[in-house]
């Protein structure tokens, strides 16, 4: 598969979620997405960057401010192609699509550990054994939260990396033995 057919397809599955994708049509896609947001990102610096300078006791304070709207319509256009192009890669490991999820489903996790945590914690803020106890079983959990927070994007990196699996699979034929 070249660049300019993995962008095609991906476009044109943009929600399909079913099937799957091989690694050159997940690659280029995710080539092609890093190239627009590096253009997408010159764009913004050029056109939508402001320069604020305050002087305030004879110290010169300067600020660069941008929304980067040109970044941000670039990646709400390839979101859901992107999602659904590693839904499809993963599901050529043979592995469930869910997997692409892996790393927002565990930061949504950690938020909550970490919101729950320091509602407990306040719960017991007049001080003694109770709140220290309490305090070590915050971070008890949200250390190795958080660890596992780090290492999960690497994992689902790792998993987009793998070869495909040979043959046809739970999730339909092999993306390079069939004839389209």
């Amino acid at each position: 598969m070249t660049f300019s057919q993995a962008v095609k397809t991906c476009f044109s599955k943009f929600l399909t979620f079913s099937g799957r994708a091989s690694r050159p049509e997940y690659w280029y896609f995710f080539l092609f997405i890093t190239l627009w947001q590096i253009v997408a990102g010159v764009i913004d610096v050029q056109f939508f960057t402001q320069v604020i300078q305050t002087e305030v006791d004879g110290v010169t304070t300067t600020v660069v401010a941008s929304n980067r709207p040109v970044q941000s319509i670039v990646g709400l256009i390839v979101f859901l192609p992107h999602l659904a192009v590693a839904w499809r890669r993963m599901h050529d490991t043979g592995r469930s699509g869910l997997y692409a999820l892996f790393p927002i489903l565990l930061m949504l996790g950690a938020g909550g550990v970490l919101v729950f945590g320091i509602g407990i914690a306040d719960l017991f803020a007049g001080g003694g054994s109770m709140d220290l106890l309490f305090t070590r079983l915050t971070l008890g959990i949200l250390i190795p939260t958080f660890v596992i927070l780090l290492i999960s994007p690497l994992l689902v990196l790792w998993w987009l990396t793998r070869p495909s699996q040979p043959g046809e699979n739970r999730y339909g034929q092999h993306p390079l033995e069939r004839n389209e």
